[in-house]
């Protein structure tokens, strides 16, 4: 039955602050910049009653024009934490939008989930005291991560024609969130691109446990995304967890690891995510700069 899954609306977005092309894309005229129209998203969005979470979920989804008919082809998933309308879903469904148009990457199905208590839902477990003080509930994460496993999914595979192909993007705590994914269930997601991850959480015990738990991944193939900007206190683990990575991950498991030091907390996920979903999603072969060929592909970048 279908019945905890309810169209909303149909909505079209033309944001202005959107209407400069994402990093690394050119521009599509000699037009200034600011006189160019920001492009239309036409987006669905549904609610989602969760037994896992006990509450109502908002989910956006965005499909490419020209692709998830009834008839067409059906398409990869790419989920994204802070997917409400207000957070980061706009500018990443442009830029989803603006790549697959210009054939730098293969179509997905964007499916974002929209924040009710963000620090409980993308956080793990902390014995760190002054982590428990951001917010009046924390460590939430595996429950979150069994609501995307087994409510989210298999809706989303209900109601839209799918391929069994998910990946999954976040900047911050929704990037920590990633990194907690890809090392403690693995086999949730074939892609990962994790943007500035906050992997200081508690005291950077993902980090820490991390090549013992890259060595235990599966043989299975994965693409692997991560960058940081000029965060004293991301920059370090990330580093760590990208180099345990190249050291220890099968070699079925795809690195693209692209710091960016002259980009901020605030600008990364915007100046990345072309470069991101290119490294993941690029149609391009290992000659141009979309497909990342084999784990050991930006490790000097």
């Amino acid at each position: 039955m279908k019945k905890a899954l309810f169209a909303l609306a149909v909505c079209c977005a033309a944001v202005p602050s959107f209407a400069q092309a994402p990093a690394g894309m050119p521009a599509a005229s000699s037009q200034p910049q600011a006189a160019r129209p920001a492009p239309t998203l036409t987006f669905n969005t549904y609610l989602l009653e969760s037994a896992v979470l006990s509450e109502t979920r908002r989910i956006n989804v965005f499909v490419p024009p020209g692709h998830g008919g009834k008839d067409a082809a059906p398409l990869p998933v790419l989920y994204m934490p802070d997917g409400g309308q207000a957070e980061d879903f706009p500018h990443v469904a442009e830029t989803v939008q603006t790549l697959v148009a210009a054939g730098r990457m293969m179509p997905v199905l964007l499916v974002g989930i929209e924040n009710t208590e963000r620090r409980r839902d993308l956080t793990g477990p902390t014995t760190v005291e002054s982590d428990k003080k951001i917010a009046p509930r924390v460590g939430g994460s595996a429950a979150f991560r069994q609501f995307i496993r087994t409510e989210l999914m298999p809706y989303i595979a209900a109601n839209f024609r799918v391929t069994a192909d998910k990946g999954i993007v976040g900047e911050s705590l929704a990037g920590l969130f990633i990194v907690e994914t890809l090392l403690v269930e693995p086999a949730l997601f074939d892609r990962y691109v994790a943007i500035s991850p906050s992997v200081w959480w508690n005291d950077e015990a993902l980090v820490r446990a991390a090549d013992a738990r890259i060595k235990a991944l599966p043989a299975a193939p994965k693409k692997i995304f991560l960058t940081s900007a000029d965060e004293d206190n991301i920059v370090p683990g990330t580093a760590r967890l990208a180099a345990a990575l190249l050291a220890h991950a099968p070699a079925a498991v795809s690195l693209t690891f692209k710091p960016m030091p002259k980009e901020h907390h605030g600008t990364i996920y915007r100046a990345s995510e072309a470069v991101a979903l290119e490294a993941v999603y690029g149609t391009r072969t290992a000659a141009g700069t979309g497909a990342v060929p084999g784990k050991s592909a930006g490790a000097a970048q």
